[in-house]
């Protein structure tokens, strides 16, 4: 599970109220950025139950479980799951992507310029230089994200006529791309789009998000097993008390008899 709070509170919310979202009742938009306190309840009641099922919490080793068989779902994000997906089938291994029917969220990073920066000329000029559609290519190819830039060099790039199912790129490339083959992880469809939102900032809500998300992993251990830890940790910390009481003693020991010596000699 990612160690994120914003997106593993969106994914609970959403989860809660799939039936409301299959009427038609309520949109992923509004259920994401719902902050109430009965949302933020219920968010922490449903990843709390999860938990048995969770491996542990993280920002980057899931997608190298899911290529070593060690894991059988990772909630990723996408660029790490083409990354995922490559190295798997190098070693035999098949992994796919999906977004949930339900809905997901819109993200992305982005470069920015922090306003006591010391060049910023410079810093715009890598910028500019990062946005060239032969640089983007290169980047896209390395890391597994896509980049904003949507050139037409870009999309003759990435269509690849071998995929069968063809997707609609019109919201991204232009009304051209209404029906292109292109990788679906990296480019999805529009309707996939269209069922996903931004979550946005959660304001002066913030603090009891991130409250909840530090009971939710506190106690991710189980009660079994922090029970075993304390007892571990107390067994080996009495293991060095002996073993520290023991060479001191027998320091002591050494000392009375090297006085016992020089009283006899003297």
């Amino acid at each position: 599970m990612k160690d994120s709070y914003r997106d593993s509170y969106g994914t609970a919310i959403i989860y809660a109220h799939a039936k409301e979202l299959e009427d038609g009742t309520v949109t992923v938009e509004q259920l994401m950025n719902d902050n109430s306190p009965e949302a933020i309840d219920i968010a922490e009641e449903l990843l709390k139950k999860m938990k048995p099922n969770i491996a542990g919490w993280e920002a980057d080793f899931g997608k190298e479980m899911m290529t070593k068989g060690k894991a059988w779902l990772n909630f990723t994000w996408s660029g790490d799951a083409v990354w995922a997906m490559d190295e798997a089938e190098a070693v035999g291994v098949e992994l796919d992507y999906e977004v949930p029917r339900e809905g997901s969220n819109i993200w992305y990073d982005g470069w920015a310029i922090p306003k006591y920066a010391r060049n910023v000329k410079a810093a715009s000029y890598f910028i500019d230089y990062l946005c060239r559609p032969d640089v983007a290519l290169r980047n896209m190819d390395a890391i597994g994200y896509v980049s904003a830039i949507a050139t037409p060099e870009i999309m003759e790039a990435k269509i690849d006529s071998t995929i069968e199912k063809v997707s609609d790129l019109s919201y991204f490339f232009g009304p051209d791309a209404d029906s292109i083959q292109i990788d679906k992880i990296q480019y999805p469809d529009r309707k996939v789009v269209e069922r996903c939102a931004m979550i946005r900032d959660f304001g002066d809500k913030t603090k009891e998000v991130l409250d909840i998300w530090s009971r939710i992993k506190g106690d991710n251990l189980g009660v079994g097993i922090t029970i075993l830890i304390f007892v571990v940790v107390a067994l080996m910390s009495g293991w060095m008390i002996y073993k520290r009481w023991q060479r001191y003693s027998r320091r002591k020991q050494q000392r009375r008899r090297s006085r016992r010596k020089k009283i006899k000699r003297s």
